[in-house]
């Protein structure tokens, strides 16, 4: 009896850690690109972004290019999984892509971004079964296999010859060998235009066989380190403006708070559209015991976290607070929730006789521990002293310093938007803050 007891207590707990392993990797789902993703975790928001950007590219000339600026993590990618899937509806053939799928992040320049423009355009063409004579295919694949270094042109056009699919090949060396991009870069680096051409000649191929306007997005060019994405769009956003089909490119917040980029992005009269952070209070109210949040918005990022947790998993009141925590952003509301998932397997693991085991307030206080320790990695005198200026006057002193740029970035302050711009600290950090007696409560 008593061994049927503790085998059926041993199931129960074995039945609790794969309820929260499924939650947890369901909550790694993010952002959400494929057809199941979106059908089983999409929540609607941002509409009012998704139809400026719609207004911004059809409004712009067929060779328009557009920014697309917003924090990392605040669901641009989601959204414009969603924005590509509508315009394909419309009269557009769309080719979105994640520049992080094909090259190698600390790796990325203005020439494998163009290089990358065309492959993609080629596999999405080849993909819908645009219809492409003998002739251009191949002369394009001569193109893809000629480098400047004969040896390599020589070993790629053999490896290709072998028989293999020579896109999969490209493609895999683009993203994963680096004497191969080096080869790319030095062989365009003078002639980027060379580039722009030969995307220009893929897109026109498309642009006649299915009559439909091209429309390449290219997504996590804002998660690349901030002196990166500064110098691809400082010194060569006239390479990157050069194809003559509209373009979506995306960039940190950042990056166009930025002394120096901001009047060449002016410059180029680009369309610049921001995704905002969520706004659960009005400026300054989150720092008072009686703030009133928008329970709209507290609702919309509630149910984000139902559809990933089932609500037997956690505390509800918990549940709010790990929304407050997050600032406003969907990716930090994914990522303190995996956190307490990952304590509350642990604690299973360690204490499998017990059956109880929820996320509550006790779960939530060890996984924002570990989270606040990572920010306060980065973190030195003279960030402490900008984070708390920043939260006392909702503004810092130099909204374009190098430091407190870099804290934008880091999510270690958070822009938001009503009339005006203003600036809180992330709230976790904020946390830090009164560990440390900087602030007070």
């Amino acid at each position: 009896m008593i061994i049927e007891a503790s085998q059926e207590a041993r199931n129960m707990d074995k039945s609790l850690l794969e309820r929260f392993r499924k939650a947890y990797q369901d909550l790694e789902l993010f952002p959400l690109i494929n057809a199941r993703q979106i059908e089983a975790f999409r929540v609607d928001f941002a509409n009012d972004t998704i139809a400026r950007l719609e207004q911004a590219v059809e409004d712009a000339p067929p060779n328009g290019k557009l920014i697309f600026a917003g924090h990392r993590g605040c669901g641009k990618s989601t959204l414009l999984a969603k924005f590509a899937k509508q315009m394909s509806q419309q009269e557009y053939f769309v080719t979105f892509f994640s520049v992080a799928d094909l090259i190698e992040m600390s790796d990325v320049n203005h020439v494998n971004i163009l290089y990358a423009i065309a492959l993609t355009l080629l596999s999405k063409a080849t993909e819908n079964g645009v219809a492409i004579s003998e002739n251009t295919r191949k002369s394009l694949l001569e193109w893809f296999t000629t480098t400047q270094t004969e040896t390599v042109t020589k070993d790629l056009k053999s490896e290709v010859g072998l028989g293999g699919d020579f896109l999969k090949i490209i493609t895999a060396k683009l993203k994963n060998e680096a004497t191969f991009r080096e080869e790319i870069k030095k062989t365009y680096e003078r002639k980027v235009s060379e580039l722009a051409r030969k995307a220009d000649e893929i897109a026109s191929i498309i642009q006649v066989e299915t009559r439909k306007q091209v429309l390449v997005i290219i997504d996590d060019l804002d998660k690349l380190d901030l002196g990166l994405v500064e110098d691809i769009y400082r010194n060569n956003i006239n390479s990157l403006f050069l194809p003559n089909f509209k373009i979506v490119y995306t960039i940190p917040i950042a990056a166009i708070r930025n002394s120096e980029l901001l009047p060449i992005l002016q410059s180029v009269a680009a369309p610049r559209i921001r995704m905002a952070v969520c706004k659960f209070f009005k400026p300054g109210d989150s720092h008072k015991p009686d703030g009133n949040p928008n329970q709209q918005a507290i609702n919309l990022f509630l149910e984000i976290l139902q559809k990933r947790i089932p609500e037997e998993l956690i505390e509800p009141e918990t549940a709010r607070q790990i929304v407050l925590k997050s600032g406003g952003v969907v990716r930090e509301l994914v990522r303190i929730a995996r956190s307490c998932c990952s304590q509350c397997l642990l604690l299973i693991r360690s204490q499998p006789e017990r059956s109880d085991i929820k996320i509550n307030e006790e779960i939530l206080q060890l996984a924002i521990k570990d989270l606040r320790n990572e920010f306060a990695l980065t973190l030195g005198e003279n960030r402490y002293s900008i984070l708390v200026t920043t939260y006392q006057n909702l503004t810092p002193k130099d909204a374009m310093s190098e430091e407190f740029l870099s804290l934008l970035h880091g999510l270690h302050v958070l822009e938001y938007e009503n009339d005006d711009l203003w600036y809180d600290v992330h709230p976790i950090v904020v946390d830090l803050l009164k560990r440390k007696k900087l602030i007070t409560e």
